[in-house]
């Protein structure tokens, strides 16, 4: 028999059902064998068999499936009605990614009012990622214009270009639909076989909180969370699931951030609804105060929905993840370089408003390389519900299990992360304070700078690949070896009937 190409020792593996010791082999980017440790030298009647060109030892250290990150924004115009563009391209952003440990991505393909064929902004986005990538990558469509023709085309999107999910938006003039277009949206979703992701805030409440504001002379960045409460994300996340409970379609409520709409999700599964939530770690570690620091620097933190009030919020999101009301946790990576006054954060600021006017501050902050890393530092949730949330919910939810998200042999991409041992054992990475000039994004911030670390990727591995070898090089994959991912329909569970919807069964 032909030797492996890698091989993984004396490592604990992790996956979302299993915790385990295990060799894992590695041949043509696929995962090959897992083994008992120390089977290729001890217990095989041909050890020959199991020979490896190249061994990496985990030092004891975990060993997961790579990162999903399925909320990534990269390479985007001006969609929100202000200046702001994302800082990161293809390039920067998955280079980002594979430092902290994601192997593959779900980007946006954004839509613009004026687009008539989504088909062609799918193939569009894909243009831009082309040859760019250093680590996997797909897309979400984007949707703002769902009118007839375009509804029309969703067919195509799943079965010509591998595209089975999209995201529409419940807030932001220029992205708004109304229930209307959210029905027939949906309805063609379902048709189509594709997930639904929403945006999900009162954009009007929003829009008049925000003239009240601004007409008070209340504009200084801390009022972006003023101006976007609790009751405008939980009413639109529960008309999200009255709408999709009437058509009968499963939806994915994207970066929720209030314990009052992660109720109604819980409500909403627990009726056996296939209602999905996802939050990201600005939800566990921020609150509005990050808004509220001298001078503009509070819109670094601005992102929406925002941070919220208190620990006792955080605490109630670290609830959900444990407890599967959050099916997924993202990074929401949507970068601006902060001292940018062109396309930055700092766009916000005018001559007629010398201090930032908080509704002009590009929403969003990065943290594509960090959302692993600072989830597990905080040692809050089990091992496996670590891997579950972060890697193997996200493939399965938008068609990528079990080719990624696990560590099945013979089927699944050898996409691996080799992390630290545990503090206390021999070899842990000593604590560290995070700063920005460690990262790989095209950002001149983090948000999480200044906040200590107890894990990092020791080795991120893309399809048997060496990517990341943080004491050896840092980033040692190539730009380009990244690939598009192809994605089938959602493996976990849909519409609850079969057969097309029927209005006058309801």
């Amino acid at each position: 028999m032909d030797s492996f190409d890698l091989l993984i020792t004396n490592g604990l593996v992790l996956t979302a059902t299993d915790t385990a010791h295990y060799d894992i082999y590695i041949k043509h980017g696929k995962i090959s064998l897992l083994s008992p440790p120390g089977f290729h030298l001890s217990s095989s009647p041909s050890p020959s068999l199991l020979h490896a060109k190249k061994v990496i030892d985990a030092k004891g250290g975990y060993v997961t499936p790579g990162g999903v990150d399925a909320h990534v924004h990269l390479e985007e115009p001006a969609l929100f009605g202000g200046r702001g563009r994302s800082s990161d391209t293809f390039e920067t952003g998955t280079r980002s990614a594979v430092a902290g440990g994601t192997t593959c991505i779900v980007a946006f393909a954004p839509q613009t009012k004026e687009d008539r064929s989504v088909v062609e902004v799918l193939r569009t986005a894909k243009g831009k990622a082309e040859g760019n990538c250093y680590c996997d990558y797909s897309f979400h469509l984007l949707l703002s214009n769902p009118e007839k023709a375009v509804l029309e085309e969703f067919p195509l999107l799943v079965e010509k270009e591998g595209c089975t999910s999209l995201k529409i938006y419940m807030t932001y003039k220029t992205l708004q639909l109304r229930d209307d277009q959210i029905l027939a949206t949906m309805l063609a979703a379902r048709r189509a076989g594709m997930t639904t992701l929403i945006h999900a805030e009162n954009g009007d409440v929003l829009n008049f909180l925000t003239e009240q504001l601004i007409a008070q002379g209340h504009v200084a960045p801390m009022h972006h969370a003023t101006s976007r409460p609790q009751p405008l994300e939980s009413e639109a996340t529960n008309r999200a699931i009255t709408l999709a409970e009437l058509m009968d379609v499963p939806i994915l409520l994207v970066h929720v951030s209030s314990p009052l709409a992660a109720a109604h999700i819980r409500r909403a599964q627990t009726a056996g609804l296939p209602i999905y939530g996802e939050t990201c770690p600005q939800y566990l570690f921020l609150t509005r105060e990050d808004l509220a620091t001298e001078g503009f620097s509070g819109a670094k933190c601005v992102c929406s929905p925002p941070p919220r009030e208190s620990p006792e919020d955080h605490n109630a999101i670290w609830r959900g993840l444990s407890n599967g009301t959050f099916t997924i946790l993202s990074s929401d990576h949507c970068p601006f370089v902060y001292e940018n006054t062109d396309t930055g954060k700092k766009s916000a600021i005018s001559n007629d408003f010398p201090q930032g006017r908080f509704d002009r501050i590009p929403n969003g902050l990065p943290g594509v390389e960090t959302r692993m890393p600072v989830v597990l530092s905080a040692d809050r949730l089990p091992l496996q519900k670590f891997v579950e949330v972060c890697c193997t919910n996200p493939a399965k939810l938008y068609g990528l299990y079990p080719k990624k998200g696990t560590i099945l042999p013979g089927v699944s991409d050898a996409d691996l992360v080799i992390w630290y041992p545990p503090q206390g054992q021999d070899g842990a990475l000593d604590e560290f304070e995070l700063t920005n000039e460690m990262l790989h994004h095209n950002v001149d911030y983090s948000p999480f700078e200044g906040r200590k670390f107890k894990q990092w990727p020791r080795y991120t591995i893309l399809r048997g690949e060496v990517v990341w070898d943080r004491e050896a090089g840092g980033l040692v994959g190539e730009k380009g070896f990244g690939k598009f991912a192809e994605r089938d329909k959602s493996c976990l569970a849909g519409s609850l009937k079969v057969g097309d919807w029927d209005v006058s069964a309801l």
